[in-house]
């Protein structure tokens, strides 16, 4: 009985999760990872960017439809963007059913 609950709690946090961030992107101001130094291990270490580096600044313009910016900071958001957009869909789609399911099995429990 405890793990039913369990996975009802976690699966829970999961949907929520996966709401609460776009929310947060969508909250921030479009130029909130513009300013400040680079986290980039390689820009930090080697002093040489990386394929990745600017691309969270960039999706954040992307988002705001603001696609000149985007390109100038990292090209490749064109391609990361819409990737992780329909991935984050499954993975939204897919907790959302199995919370259906855990509600299902614990409603038939319930009412035997």
């Amino acid at each position: 009985m405890k793990k039913r609950h369990l996975a009802l709690i976690l699966s829970t946090v999961k949907i929520i999760f996966y709401i609460a961030v776009p929310l947060a992107v969508l909250i921030l101001p479009v130029d909130y990872f513009d300013k400040g130094e680079s986290v980039c291990l390689s820009v930090n270490l080697l002093d040489v960017e990386c394929y990745a580096c600017g691309l969270t600044s960039a999706m954040m313009h992307i988002t705001r439809f603001d696609f000149e910016t985007a390109f100038a900071y990292n090209m490749l958001s064109f391609i990361v963007f819409p990737l992780l957009s329909i991935l984050w869909c499954f993975w939204f789609l897919s907790e959302v059913k199995t919370l259906k399911k855990i509600l299902a099995i614990n409603k038939k429990i319930t009412t035997n």
